[in-house]
């Protein structure tokens, strides 16, 4: 993992154990939404871009200028956290098969968790220009179409395609990537 001091803004990425479709209910989705805004509001998160798949979710992030915080303290954070809360739903729920793949991640989790969520890491890319800006706001948008779930990017709910189209209904506040250094 690599975050440099002259990097203002990543392209983040976090992928669920073994690809596993969590996403796939309302309550699970709220849970990322809901703790996103916590590190918004809580922790200087700067949202960009983002879309939550069934299975991995893509960001375009920065924290605030007066942020004593760092990103991947953020990220480790959230990732606890929404651990715990789908893990709770998970069993709620009785998914079985989705509770033996988590737990068996976790066996050898050096923090000795039950249950092991989250791929380890979160991969920050630094957005160093625009082009590159450009290329990862794109993959994040066209995401739900190449896999499928829409047929334009704005149509998934779960996403700041519909942000960047002028729609105001987005789940997630969005700062704008474009008027970054306005």
């Amino acid at each position: 993992m690599k975050i440099y001091d002259d990097v203002e803004i990543y392209f983040v990425t976090s992928t669920i154990i073994e690809w596993y479709p969590v996403f796939t209910k309302r309550l699970y989705f709220d849970v990322i939404v809901d703790s996103l805004q916590y590190c918004q509001v809580e922790k200087d998160l700067r949202i960009h871009a983002y879309v939550i798949m069934l299975d991995h979710i893509h960001l375009v992030v920065s924290l605030s200028n007066k942020s004593p915080k760092r990103l991947s303290d953020v990220f480790r954070d959230f990732k606890r956290f929404t651990s715990r809360e789908i893990t709770m739903l998970l069993k709620k729920e009785s998914n079985q098969q989705a509770l033996n793949i988590f737990k068996r991640a976790a066996i050898n989790d050096e923090r000795k968790n039950n249950f092991k969520v989250w791929q380890e890491g979160f991969h920050p890319k630094g957005i160093y220009n625009e082009k590159f800006g450009l290329q990862k706001l794109e993959y994040i948008h066209s995401n739900p179409v190449k896999k499928g779930c829409v047929l334009k990017p704005e149509h998934w709910q779960y996403s700041s395609a519909g942000f960047y189209c002028g729609y105001n209904n987005v789940p997630l506040e969005v700062e704008d990537i474009f008027k970054i250094n306005e």
